[in-house]
């Protein structure tokens, strides 16, 4: 029955082909789960039919993006079916009068981000991992770097195609910058982790991009200090596209990984300062604010990625600091405070750290308050990563 809704070739219940859908990206086997089935549905109507189906055979269905997540979101903890919509990836429409673009759930953010700079756009978001589908994107309301300024995900859907879970198709809102009508299940849809519906064709709104980017790299040797730099950048009305503290410890084992180089090797602490701007004569007096503030509050200097090369290491290196850890990580803790608390978290983590010899490092979003925390099977050798050090000769 189902391989006649999906067509043959678009399901298995090959337990070696379906290992790959019983766990997302988190490094750790014992949250992974094999699913009975894992189908691969082309169109909405397809998925319609499938949960129908489920539904009357009470089979438990996990709906599964590019499973980029850490936290078990797309691992079939039921067993039951995966529904996997990576089959459905078209880009159907990016329509530049409205500046907005039509897609499936199963669009990459790589190549969305392609098609959206070839028709001379931007999409401000950027969670992190550009393997993860829109449709997941979406349902986790996901956010990153560029949130200070760009807001999240949710802030760019302006429709939704989704699939009930009685297995009817509904419609939300549409090409619209304004809908009042009724209750918003537009916005109850985004970040419900698909426990509401499936998400399966999305309405994202785009804008003209900047002209010009830099990235500034600023050392602290007091972590305070570095926290303290940004709600002053703010009040000088300096809205960056991105904020990121990173400890130089991490900064050099991903360097080490990755076969990249990193600006500068000073201090303990670095921020990671990204401006955007309509010119280059307005991204060198925003640059300069950012200097000038910033050696205010103590930085050892700064430091410019002034060169496409430059920025994309500089960038590769945060992106991949997970990468590079994850084989000797335990548990990974999103947490998000206020921004002006960030020092005292990461200090009492430091703290909890030392208190029981175990390497926590800690990064995150410094303007937004997200903060990364990962529990490693890694002990401390004189306040430091024992494993890491040994292995990079640190």
């Amino acid at each position: 029955m189902l391989e006649k809704i999906v067509g043959k070739g678009n399901l298995t219940q090959d337990s070696e082909k379906m290992i790959d859908y019983g766990h997302d990206e988190f490094s750790l086997t014992d949250i992974a789960q094999m699913p009975e089935i894992v189908i691969k549905p082309n169109k909405t109507e397809e998925v319609a039919e499938i949960i129908r189906l489920a539904n009357n055979g009470m089979i438990p269905v996990t709906p599964r993006g590019g499973a980029t997540g850490l936290c078990g979101g797309c691992v079939p903890s039921f067993g039951g079916m995966v529904l996997s919509l990576e089959n459905m990836n078209k880009i159907l429409e990016i329509d530049l009068d409205n500046q907005m673009a039509v897609v499936e759930a199963g669009v990459t953010l790589l190549d969305f981000y392609g098609a959206v700079e070839d028709a001379g756009l931007f999409f401000p978001p950027h969670p992190g991992e550009e393997s993860a589908m829109i449709g997941g994107v979406i349902a986790t309301n996901a956010g990153g770097s560029r949130a200070v300024k760009y807001g999240v995900i949710r802030n760019y859907v302006r429709g939704l195609e989704v699939v009930l879970p009685s297995g009817t198709i509904i419609s939300l809102a549409g090409k619209l910058m304004k809908s009042s009508t009724g209750y918003n299940l537009l916005n109850l849809m985004i970040g419900s982790e698909g426990t509401l519906g499936i998400i399966t064709k999305a309405t994202i709104q785009l804008m003209p991009p900047a002209q010009a980017t830099r990235s500034l790299i600023i050392p602290y040797d007091d972590l305070d200090n570095a926290i303290e730099a940004v709600p002053l950048l703010i009040k000088r009305k300096i809205l960056p596209m991105a904020v990121e503290f990173v400890e130089l410890e991490v900064i050099h084992i991903t360097e080490e990984f990755l076969k990249k180089k990193w600006p500068c090797s000073q201090g303990s602490t670095h921020l990671l300062i990204i401006v955007d701007a309509s010119s280059e004569e307005e991204l060198d007096r925003l640059s300069e604010v950012v200097a000038e503030v910033c050696m205010e509050k103590g930085a050892l200097d700064v430091y410019v990625a002034d060169s496409p090369e430059k920025q994309k290491n500089v960038l590769d290196i945060r992106s991949k600091i997970y990468e590079a850890i994850k084989a000797h990580t335990i548990e990974i803790l999103d947490i998000v405070v206020p921004r002006a608390e960030i020092s005292k978290h990461v200090r009492k983590v430091h703290e909890t750290s030392q208190k029981y010899g175990i390497w926590l490092p800690t990064f995150g979003h410094a303007a937004d308050g997200n903060v990364h925390t990962h529990i490693m099977n890694v002990r401390l050798e004189n306040g430091k990563s024992s494993q890491f050090r040994r292995k990079n000769g640190r």
